[in-house]
């Protein structure tokens, strides 16, 4: 057990304080945990007299001691500036608005004393914290500093009655990893402002310090610049206003953005707005060059001199507008039938420096690294160029892995600094289906304290769900974020369960100023979604990167949630319901599914959809979450029902017949669902569930036949609405 472990106890008997038992009073309130913890007796009270003195020689000290790391970059905030931002959110937090003023006397009891120091061995994050009298927090730079005020602040929520009192304590507190990442997909989706803010504020208050924006996918170009016309959409990217703004607000949180692009591979969006991807010009490489869900334009042409000149100066452009220490470029899963298309075999025997598609890659990594170094930055790559044959090119030294293989227990390539990202994945489709395994991170794994393995991310993928709710992803993420958080500051043995630290992070709550996420109106008097299944492009903004057939998009002709079928097990349009020219799906896999990404619909609500089944399964889900599912055929009765996961399953006395289509209509208040079939009522059941919108099936169970007209209400329809459902299909505009 640590020594946070043992020494808290006072903290947690104190009077007054969140009540704790078991393993829970032995951890002080502080995520992540601090890495040295003496508890003394009794607890420091805040009143309307606390002041934030600071040293006056320390007041506009921004950078931090000499000879520091070039990890996490420099402090932009000075002390000042942190004492203005600490008392707004003591305020927001105890109500009292404490008054900031030099330290030239000896401080008072309540008082919260903030110092620089160059005693100590504090590093360029750790920080000294005392609260056996006046709180002094003290540290070699104001990112350790700031580190110390998020603990007091904890420590203030955490408290049981007015938020004012923290325990005695005295602790020397600094990570056990230099970088503490969170990674997010912003090329597939576009992330809202406001969602990025109250992310990097969480950030900052769990001790996290890099938000890694991965800004390019095959799908989408997430920054602007009126240098590359074509390339990003204005309407869902961010400008160089935007980043400067973000900038900003994260330096106050004391959170690098580390920008991503993705190149060579994953860069349809790039190769078609320059015409220079594998796919275009003459002697284009083919389908059977690239994976087959695909097309040869997903991959830039590294043979050719356009696209590499194209490829620097996009590089050379987003790094200007980036001070974190490392921009990453991506160079992961080229397909290695590449190798094979007469374009790049030509080139590899002409080309004295290149022989195999490893040197080809690597030489396209190291010219791309040159570029990112001339700003003053270390290159970072995904790793996987490693398992190509290079005998002629090695990958520059400098040049950091993103390891999404191995545990990220210890260093995987050799000669490199690393950041271990792979255990960490949180990709909620129903095609990868993967979520960070949280009892395994908390109980059983360790953080390497390798000299080469720099730090640990939790890893957002946006396949599939390109439009989503950012709540969406929220909900998967912040568990995962803050068992890293305190996994990859404090890398001793976890002193509690995983419950009880769950609850720990629930008592300390969100850190002040972060909104509330926006609640989407309900829609009243038409539908609030309405899938149609009908042939249509990608949205502005996304570009199609698939082959013929392969995710393809389900619109949403009334709301904002569109989604895409995945790549492998595609449903197959086919004549709707409609009329003529309209179209419908048919699924006949457990691996067809369609992605959403939306957050369940608290009841009332209704669920109207054509369907003709073609074959009985065990368990067909016609709309899922995390929660429930609507069910075409209940697991162990075949009849149509719905699933409370983990509670119970429901089924009506109605089995769909095959091979012909029926109208079936959910309509739910709380506590209470009933089922129509073809406009007639078949019955009742006592139960609800808020309405899933997860996705079209689960990653187990799907449906076999066909489905049209797919149709949300955020009301319970009368009996006479539903029966006209069968006269006309609803009246939604279609966007096209």
């Amino acid at each position: 057990m640590s020594t946070a472990s043992t020494a808290a106890r006072a903290d947690a008997a104190a009077p007054g304080d969140a009540t704790a038992t078991g393993a829970t009073a032995d951890v002080p309130s502080v995520v992540p945990r601090p890495t040295d913890w003496t508890a003394l007796d009794g607890r420091t009270r805040l009143t309307a007299r606390t002041r934030i003195l600071i040293d006056p020689r320390a007041a506009s000290t921004t950078a931090l001691p000499a000879g520091r790391s070039e990890f996490p970059g420099p402090a932009h905030q000075s002390v000042r500036e942190l004492a203005d931002q600490l008392r707004t959110e003591i305020k927001q937090v105890t109500g009292i608005t404490p008054r900031i003023a030099p330290r030239t006397g000896r401080p008072a009891a309540g008082d919260i004393t903030l110092g620089l120091t160059a005693q100590g061995d504090f590093g360029a994050e750790g920080y000294g914290f005392d609260s056996a009298g006046p709180i002094r927090i003290e540290a070699a730079s104001t990112h350790g500093l700031y580190y110390g005020t998020r603990t007091l602040l904890q420590l203030l929520r955490a408290t049981a009655d007015d938020h004012r009192a923290v325990p005695r304590a005295r602790s020397t507190d600094r990570p056990a990893q230099a970088v503490r990442m969170v990674h997010l997909d912003a090329g597939r989706k576009y992330w809202k402002i406001p969602y990025l803010e109250n992310l990097i504020r969480r950030m900052g208050d769990q001790k996290l310090n890099t938000l890694f924006l991965h800004l390019s996918e095959s799908e989408g170009f997430r920054l602007y610049s009126p240098k590359f016309p074509g390339l990003a959409d204005p309407g869902h990217s961010y400008d160089r206003a935007d980043i400067e703004r973000l900038k900003a607000f994260a330096a106050r949180h004391h959170v690098q953005l580390m920008p991503g692009l993705e190149l060579p591979g994953h860069a349809t969006v790039i190769s078609e707005a320059f015409g220079i991807g594998f796919g275009s010009g003459a002697g284009a490489c083919t389908g059977a060059h690239t994976h087959a869900h695909l097309t040869p334009d997903w991959i830039i042409d590294m043979t050719s001199d356009k696209a590499i000149r194209k490829s620097k100066e996009i590089v050379d452009e987003f790094a200007g507008w980036f001070d974190a220490p490392l921009f990453s470029i991506g160079a992961e899963e080229v397909p290695g039938q590449l190798a094979q298309c007469p374009r790049v075999r030509d080139h590899l025997a002409s080309a004295p420096d290149v022989s195999t598609l490893g040197d080809l890659l690597n030489r396209y990594i190291n010219t791309l690294d040159d570029v990112v170094a001339s700003h003053g930055k270390r290159t970072a790559v995904y790793n996987g160029s490693e398992h190509l044959a290079a005998p002629q090119q090695k990958v520059h030294a400098p040049v950091v892995f993103l390891t999404w293989e191995g545990t990220g227990a210890e260093p995987e390539i050799p000669g490199h600094d690393e950041i271990a990202i792979g255990p960490f994945y949180d990709t909620p489709n129903n095609y990868h289906h993967l979520y960070p395994d949280e009892p395994w991170m908390y109980d059983d794994w360790a953080p390497s304290s390798a000299p080469d393995m720099l730090g640990s991310g939790v890893t957002n993928w946006a396949d599939y769900n390109f439009w989503a709710d950012d709540g969406y992803f929220e909900q998967h993420m912040a568990g995962p974020r803050a068992i890293l958080a305190d996994r990859a500051w404090n890398g001793s043995a976890t002193p509690d369960t995983l419950a009880e630290f769950r609850a720990r992070a629930a008592r300390i709550g969100d850190p002040p100023g972060t909104t509330p996420a926006p609640v989407p109106p309900r829609v009243e008097g038409r539908p609030s979604h309405h899938w149609t299944f009908d042939d249509a492009s990608y949205p502005s903004g996304w570009t199609y990167a698939g082959s013929p057939g392969n995710t393809i998009l389900a619109e949403d002709t009334a709301g904002g949630l569109s989604g895409t079928s995945y790549i492998i097990n595609n449903p197959t349009p086919v004549d709707g319901t409609a009329g003529a020219g309209s179209r419908a799906w048919r699924f006949d896999s457990d691996r067809d599914g369609v992605g959403f990404g939306g957050l369940d619909v608290a009841e009332p609500w209704t669920v109207s959809v054509r369907v003709r089944p073609t074959a009985v399964t065990g368990d067909q889900v016609l709309l899922s979450s995390k929660a429930g599912a609507l069910k075409l055929m209940q697991h162990g009765t075949g009849k149509v029902g719905f699933t409370r996961y983990g509670e119970a399953d429901f089924s009506f006395a109605h089995t769909l017949p095959l091979d012909r289509w029926t109208r079936l209509t959910w309509v739910t208040t709380p506590g209470h669902t009933t089922l129509y079939a073809d406009g007639e009522r078949v019955g009742s059941v006592a139960a609800s569930i808020p309405l899933p919108l997860r996705s079209i099936g689960t990653e187990k169970a799907s449906l076999r036949g066909d489905l049209d007209e797919l149709t949300t209400w955020d009301e319970a329809l009368s009996p006479e609405k539903v029966a006209r459902l069968e006269v006309a299909p609803p009246e939604v505009a279609r966007r096209r």
